[in-house]
């Protein structure tokens, strides 16, 4: 019902970013549509760069994800029902593509304001994952240069009951001014 990566994204598009020309697009939770509406979303507007967000409950950080591989292997279904094991995002695609944006940086950015975050090895095997897969397989089949990457944040403080055993959370704002931070790095 609450998604941060939901939230993020609504909250930029309130945000006027000077220099930068932000498009925004919420996907579903569903596979096959989700990374399909993204690529078309990538192909109807050649963006320089493209930065993915997506939850990953449980996690205390704000991580930005080094790699994606080609393996959707689900715990749970999405929101349609799927719960593919084991299966290869693209057949014939290459075991893994690494995000080609300046992740050390981004991350440094948004340490300076506060916002704990830190690199990943690991986006991984459910529906973020295959979008940061698609995405780069995507990219990497044509010549536009387009730059991505993917990241995870953590619940947002309304997602978690308070009490001893609350998962790790952090509140919208400091989403938003972390997110402030990734885009003025890719501005430059």
């Amino acid at each position: 019902a609450v998604n941060p990566s939901t939230a993020l994204v609504e909250a930029l598009r309130d945000i006027n970013l000077s220099g930068v020309d932000l498009h925004t697009l919420i996907l579903p939770v569903v596979r096959g549509v989700a990374d399909d509406s993204l690529l078309a979303a990538i192909e109807a507007l050649s963006p320089s760069h493209v930065l993915i967000f997506g939850e990953a409950g449980g996690r205390a950080q704000i991580t930005h994800e080094r790699v994606a591989v080609t393996v959707d292997d689900y715990r749970s279904e999405d929101n349609a029902g799927p719960q593919p094991r084991g299966e290869p995002v693209v057949r014939g695609g290459p075991v893994g593509y690494f995000s080609t944006l300046p992740i050390d940086a981004m991350v440094a950015a948004m340490n300076s304001v506060g916002a704990d975050a830190a690199v990943s090895n690991s986006a991984g095997t459910f529906l973020c994952n295959r979008v940061f897969y698609r995405t780069m397989h995507h990219l990497s089949c044509d010549a536009s240069g387009t730059r991505a990457g993917f990241v995870h944040l953590p619940s947002l403080h309304e997602q978690v009951p308070s009490g001893q055993n609350a998962r790790p959370s952090m509140s919208l704002r400091v989403l938003v001014d972390a997110a402030r931070q990734m885009i003025q790095v890719l501005a430059r």
